[in-house]
């Protein structure tokens, strides 16, 4: 070909012009890129030069054994039939093992020569490398060398667009924090190892394990036939615990927790799906068994974070109220104390109990805040009958405290602060705690009880016989009332193992000197039988429901004439 263009040659290798502009655009040095002129005849694609970048490469100068033109000879005669004046190609070029990843650009020579066109390739291979080394990074758990939470997402991700139907199992490990902290953090590194391995050995070999959290792994697999398939794995895995966990100096006997969700592409996003296996975990803690994720628990967990924060507003903003159950002498029928019961009338209108708001101030720890609320408040409300009074009107109040207050804050030292801003004797106040508040940290619940007895206030334990009763707790703790539960109370009458039971309970109050308080009195017969039995105080509708401030004065007032005249 007497037209044949020459060679490039290394030393004066000429880009075409806008890609030598937008290289010097960005401030790179001008480098001779692999790069090559391409004409088209009527029987092919041919070359009409090449610079020696271009022949390093391994791109091929020979048409007919060229991999370039193999690969992208179609692309570049589209381009040719085309009006572009450029084109920009990402392409992949040999083996995986040693893949180059090249940027190619295709432009016009001339716009006469339409028939011709300008070949050059930037390698991006280091780029491309660095980018999925960090992506891997990113991806993977540094400890077990499994997908963490991110890269677990991804394979989800990836089945869904392969239109699998999958399930994802949350395995949680039980007491793992109370390994880490006994055993030290090294260990903790080697038992998780040791599970990842032993939790991969009964997977099958297309499932996906992946550790998504400190102590919690996930699995991803694909459904063939039917659900059971998951529940089948759920349970290979709970037999793979049976066996104690071999480490360097220990051998540890591992539980864990084990929730199911399943999930098509239509129906979840991949990180809702993870969720939804981690809410069954928390039922699969409690139930001890694997756990299917309810189609209902999101909207639940929902339900109840609104809630909280409406809580939280209600707290910072006053919007709550203490109600007063009247608690009486079942001797002289007359009201020794009451009852403290919060109420919490919501944006709707709504009056909630304290048994739909409070255990979720429990959970999320606005207990405490809501606890000094409720003393304080019952301290100022107390001072204001002594105020209308005239002098001490001789009411008591009862208020309850969780074992989150008794265990995360200063309640003696709140007290004392309380009685003495108010004016108040700290016997007035009856601090009422539940079995299950005394149990959950006994060592320190008991210095606290000690403390509150040196302030000079009275403990009630709530609720008593419905909960873990200890006799050496009665017998070693500054207790003065037990508080009968009223499911042993309503229908006492008519059943005989109640009447056991409360008269077991009165004896045993009696015999360590404390009074009583019988919950749930809604008649004048139980009443009597009662106090019959040595019952000291009654709490019920029979004497009245829970009130609000003034209606509870009047109540004090009618059944207590002689004491609040002679204190005005």
């Amino acid at each position: 070909m007497a037209a044949q263009m020459p060679l490039f040659r290394e030393s004066n290798a000429r880009l075409p012009d806008p890609i030598a502009v937008e290289i010097l655009e960005r401030g790179c040095e001008l480098v001779p890129l692999p790069a090559a002129h391409v004409v088209r005849r009527h029987d092919g694609l041919e070359f009409e030069a090449v610079n020696q970048a271009y022949r390093l490469a391994g791109l091929g100068a020979n048409p007919t054994r060229s991999p370039m033109l193999a690969a992208l000879g179609t692309t570049i005669c589209e381009f040719l039939d085309s009006d572009d004046k450029r084109r920009d190609i990402d392409w992949q070029f040999g083996p995986e093992i040693d893949c180059r990843h090249y940027r190619v650009t295709l432009a016009r020579i001339s716009r006469r020569l339409k028939d011709r066109c300008a070949v050059s390739f930037l390698d991006l291979t280091p780029q491309v490398l660095t980018e999925r080394t960090l992506r891997r990074e990113m991806t993977t758990d540094s400890l077990t060398g499994l997908p963490n939470r991110e890269g677990f997402a991804e394979r989800i991700d990836t089945a869904f667009a392969a239109g699998e139907r999958v399930a994802v199992l949350s395995v949680d490990l039980s007491r793992f924090g109370r390994f880490n902290a006994c055993l030290g953090a090294l260990a903790g590194d080697e038992l998780l190892i040791t599970v990842a391995r032993r939790v991969r050995g009964a997977l099958r070999a297309r499932d996906t394990l992946a550790r998504i959290g400190g102590n919690e792994f996930a699995i991803l697999m694909a459904i063939d036939q039917d659900d059971d398939e998951a529940e089948r794995l759920a349970q290979r895995i709970t037999d793979a615990f049976a066996t104690p966990f071999r480490l360097t100096d220990y051998n540890l006997n591992v539980e864990a927790a084990i929730g199911i969700a399943l999930g098509k592409t239509e129906d979840v996003e991949p990180e809702e799906l993870i969720r939804h296996a981690q809410f069954a975990t928390k039922r699969a803690k409690e139930s001890g068994r694997a756990e299917w994720y309810q189609n209902n628990a999101m909207t639940v967990a929902r339900e109840l974070f609104a809630m909280e924060t409406a809580l939280r507003h209600a707290v910072e903003n006053d919007a709550l109220t203490l109600h007063y159950q009247p608690i009486c002498d079942l001797t002289t029928g007359r009201i020794k104390s009451f009852e403290a019961l919060a109420r919490w009338t919501d944006v709707d209108g709504r009056v909630l109990q304290p048994s739909d708001f409070i255990p979720v101030a429990e959970e999320t720890g606005l207990i405490i805040p809501l606890g000094r609320w409720a003393l304080e408040e019952a301290a100022r409300t107390l001072a204001a009958w002594d105020l209308r009074a005239g002098g001490n009107c001789g009411a008591c109040f009862a208020v309850n405290l969780s074992a989150i207050q008794l265990q995360r804050d200063a309640i003696p030292e709140l007290l004392d602060t309380l009685t003495t801003r108010y004016g108040l004797s700290p016997e007035r106040f009856t601090l009422e705690l539940t079995e299950s508040a005394i149990v959950s940290d006994p060592d320190r619940i008991a210095e606290v009880m000690r403390a509150l007895k040196e302030v000079g206030t009275t403990l009630a334990m709530d609720d008593f016989g419905t909960g873990y009763s200890n006799l050496a707790y009665l017998q070693q703790l500054p207790i003065d009332i037990l508080k009968i539960d009223r499911s042993f109370v309503s229908g006492m009458l008519a059943d005989r193992d109640k009447i056991a039971i409360v008269r077991a309970i009165l004896s045993l109050s009696q015999a360590l000197g404390m009074k009583t308080t019988a919950e749930g009195i809604e008649s004048n017969e139980l009443a009597q039988t009662l106090a019959g039995l040595g019952c000291t105080y009654g709490q019920g509708y029979l004497f009245s429901r829970p009130v609000a401030e003034d209606a509870a004065y009047s109540l004090f007032v009618e059944s207590n004439p002689a004491t609040t005249s002679s204190a005005s």
